[in-house]
């Protein structure tokens, strides 16, 4: 079951899973870049490539924009010769955006539909939650998850376990001890195996 969180709580959450993966991103040594991580498709550059792009979309889609208005606008390669600096803007104006007064309440078209924005919310603080831990390991930092943001990944995402891994979006579940943390429920939940996370799954 989801985790009820007022507004300024889910804010809290999402502003530190940013901060977190904004810290991995000022971390990534200059010969990292190109290393690879446990998302099996993308180098460092690459995972964060793909997170500054989403951020970047915020802004706009709580202005009301629908996906087919924003076109092209981000393809690319959005980090250019300063992945931090890209980065550290998309992230703070997706912040600022969220953290609008009643940016919340308000519905936005995302590819799959209409959506209330606290959900949308909801959803790119598990993608920064995971593909935090994904940088971690890729550039060999500390992937410990902050405990609230792993028992709140784990919540949103326990409900949708049976069409993870049949969305294409996630690797199939890897089987984790019963005893497992929650960082290791989440990690199993999403197709990474934290015993193993360079596997081939």
């Amino acid at each position: 079951m989801a985790t009820h969180l007022d507004d300024q709580d889910l804010l809290a959450l999402h502003a530190g899973a940013l901060d977190h993966f904004g810290r991995l991103v000022r971390a990534v040594p200059d010969d990292r870049w190109q290393a690879r991580t446990p998302c099996t498709d993308w180098t460092v550059r690459q995972l964060v490539g793909h997170l500054t792009y989403e951020q970047l979309w915020v802004p706009d889609l709580l202005a009301g924009a629908t996906v087919a208005e924003v076109g092209d606008r981000y393809d690319g390669d959005v980090l250019g010769d300063d992945p931090v600096a890209a980065w550290t803007a998309a992230a703070d104006a997706a912040r600022a955006a969220f953290a609008e007064p009643g940016a919340l309440r308000r519905t936005v078209h995302l590819s799959y539909g209409r959506r209330r924005a606290a959900g949308y919310c909801r959803e790119m603080t598990v993608d920064a939650v995971v593909h935090g831990w994904d940088l971690a390991t890729g550039i060999g930092a500390d992937a410990r998850m902050d405990p609230a943001a792993a028992n709140f990944a784990l919540a949103e995402l326990t409900p949708q376990a049976g069409a993870l891994s049949a969305s294409g979006l996630f690797a199939d579940a890897v089987p984790v001890p019963a005893d497992a943390d929650p960082q290791d429920r989440l990690l199993g939940l999403v197709g990474r195996d934290p015993a193993d996370p360079f596997r081939e799954n």
